[in-house]
């Protein structure tokens, strides 16, 4: 009846609520739950509970790769993850400075997870989960390009260079990866002091130290052919390999030197010029299963 007159007054939002002496005898009539607690008393010990203590299950192994040269570490590591079930964890131990950029291209093209990664005194640490599955990769329509820069010939390296310049250009995002005699081609033209055994200081002593010294792989004739080459680039307005190099490097140009190759020769990270990157098999895989232009030069 109330509602009916509030319409009839032109309120628009009323509602019928249940209520009167039907509610009032709901809320009054005795609970069934009266003196269910009466007499109940609570001692402090049963405010404490024992819970069971947090046991992780994860499977832990280590991997001891120091003393290996890559692409060792990288292949101890597989082999040993290769054997452990989903979820576990492998703590690999490595003296391989190239294992640091290796390990984190690893678990990116495999698909595994890296949990953690440090140096101490010359160790690497690494702790990586295996994973669920293997990690996609699709290089249709891709916008990488890789360079395998294995020779230190002038020409060669030149036409390296020319065709980094031109996939930059062409939106690619470039990597070299240089190489035993390419590894050449890195080193800075003056002479640096570093500490090297016998072998190693007499690689130094018969290769060419920097791009200055570079010669042509055909008419080089004891050295005239690669100045005439550089002098006819000059007349015709032609970027040197120097200038193409730093070129490159300033647009972006990702360049790797193989560690492996470097132990070999006896070659020092710091004879390389600056902005190079030190990296192994790994490194490289990682870059060309993501480019759909891979050459090897």
């Amino acid at each position: 009846l109330a509602c009916r007159i509030l319409y009839q007054k032109g309120f628009d939002e009323v509602y019928n609520l249940s209520g009167g002496y039907k509610m009032y005898e709901i809320v009054t009539q005795k609970q069934g739950n009266e003196d269910i607690f009466q007499g109940y008393r609570v001692d402090l010990a049963d405010l404490v509970t024992q819970e069971k203590a947090q046991i992780s299950t994860t499977l832990e192994v280590e991997v001891d790769a120091c003393g290996l040269q890559c692409p060792g570490p990288i292949m101890k590591l597989k082999e040993k993850i290769d054997t452990l079930p989903v979820g576990s964890r492998v703590v690999v131990k490595a003296s391989d400075p190239g294992f640091m950029n290796d390990v984190k291209a690893w678990v990116d093209v495999t698909g595994n997870k890296l949990i953690d990664l440090k140096m101490d005194k010359g160790v690497i640490t690494a702790v990586i989960e295996k994973g669920t599955k293997q990690a996609v990769r699709s290089v249709v329509g891709s916008d990488s390009a890789t360079f395998i820069v294995f020779d230190d010939d002038l020409d060669r390296l030149i036409a390296s260079f020319v065709l980094a310049n031109g996939a930059l250009a062409a939106g690619k995002k470039v990597t070299m990866f240089f190489t035993f005699w390419g590894l050449n081609a890195l080193k800075k033209n003056n002479k640096v002091r570093v500490k090297k055994d016998l072998i190693s200081k007499m690689f130094g002593i018969m290769l060419p130290k920097g791009t200055k010294e570079l010669k042509l792989s055909k008419m080089n004739m004891f050295g005239i052919g690669s100045k005439m080459i550089r002098w006819i680039m000059r007349k015709k307005n032609i970027a040197s390999l120097e200038e193409l190099m730093k070129s490159a490097m300033e647009r972006g140009v990702k360049i790797v030197a193989c560690q492996m190759s470097m132990d070999v020769m006896g070659i020092k990270k710091e004879e390389l010029i600056d902005g190079i990157e030190v990296g192994g098999v790994a490194t490289y895989i990682s870059f060309a299963s993501e480019s759909n232009i891979n050459l090897f030069i």
